[in-house]
């Protein structure tokens, strides 16, 4: 058994595809998906496509440092999502993994206060998650190698540009 779950770009097609066939499947309809970023935007994107949905959000929330360090807390960083005029929404949280759950479970908390639905999807759930997504490609324990983040940055990382910025 390896390590890691393997997921490379043909696998991610397949996974994304059967995941809003999930989302289809249910009858759910959202207004709008909202991808936590970074990893939730291929998804979020790919979803969009599938389930024919037009409005989608980014929420930028840091938490991992590196593979398996985080932060003691996850941390929205600006631009913030403006919700006005969403109160009826029916939105669809969209993520690449729910590892401890806690990112997800600070964005549902939002989005709760300010729509009238929320649902979320995942590719992968792990068993700690805090949060029991309503829709998971596959549950494993494994840290996964997702194409997006498998291969180091072509810039140099020193030079990369790290610092947040205000709307």
């Amino acid at each position: 058994m390896s390590e890691r779950e393997e997921m490379d770009w043909a696998l991610y097609g397949t996974a994304v595809r059967e995941l809003a066939t999930m989302v289809a499947d249910d009858d759910y309809r959202p207004d709008m998906i909202l991808s936590i970023v970074r990893g939730g935007m291929f998804v979020a994107g790919s979803l969009g496509y599938a389930l024919a949905v037009k409005n989608l959000y980014v929420i930028n929330v840091v938490y991992y440092t590196g593979v398996d360090e985080r932060l003691d807390l996850p941390v929205v960083l600006p631009p913030y999502v403006d919700w006005v005029d969403l109160a009826e929404a029916r939105i669809l949280i969209a993520d690449d993994v729910a590892d401890t759950g806690h990112t997800l479970a600070l964005v549902e908390k939002h989005a709760r206060q300010e729509v009238a639905e929320v649902r979320s999807a995942v590719l992968y759930q792990k068993p700690q998650s805090v949060v029991d997504c309503d829709y998971v490609w596959c549950y494993t324990e494994r840290w996964i190698n997702f194409p997006w983040s498998t291969e180091p940055p072509v810039v140099d990382i020193g030079q990369a540009s790290h610092r947040v910025l205000d709307a």
